[in-house]
């Protein structure tokens, strides 16, 4: 009887008596079991073979690669963006143009009264804007120079009471 193993795959248990163990097998338990076609049976595998790879040995592959290292080599790099990447910016260029020539079109079909309201809107917001900024200044401006303008006011109002009467 063959075995498939050189070792025995079953531990030998702690309680048997050494002298009751066969011949054949160890004491000692195999972690990994050998394969049995070690043995001889060698001839009459196949061996396994690196498989082709059809992309690698196409000859379009190869010239492109050849190409490429020349390149390489001259420093003619192809560019570094990515395929995708050139084809999101160039959507994003012609989105952008397509907006502007909209705009130019909405402007050239504006009414007059359009135009105005257009322009008086832009005086609010400028005005807007300038209030701002004044009361921005007052709130950055000290303290004291707040109350000296509030006496000089109330001075003015005063001497303007007395002149009155």
């Amino acid at each position: 009887m063959t075995t498939m193993f050189r070792y025995p795959v079953f531990p030998v248990l702690p309680g048997l008596d050494p002298t009751e163990i066969p011949e054949g097998l160890s004491r000692v338990r195999s972690i990994m079991a050998e394969p049995d076609y070690m043995d001889g049976d060698i001839d009459e595998i196949i061996k396994p073979k690196k498989l082709i790879n059809p992309v690698k040995t196409s000859t379009n592959h190869q010239d492109l690669h050849r190409e490429l290292l020349m390149n390489q080599k001259r420093g003619l790099a192809a560019q570094n963006k990515p395929e995708l990447q050139k084809v999101m910016e160039r959507r994003k260029r012609e989105q952008v143009l397509k907006s502007q020539k909209e705009e130019q079109e909405a402007h050239k079909k504006r009414s007059d009264l359009e135009i105005e309201l257009m322009k008086r809107r832009e005086t609010l917001e400028q005005l807007e804007l300038e209030q701002q900024k004044m009361e921005e200044e007052q709130e950055n401006t000290p303290e004291f120079v707040k109350m000296k303008g509030n006496l000089r006011r109330t001075k003015q109002e005063v001497d303007s009471q007395e002149r009155a009467t």
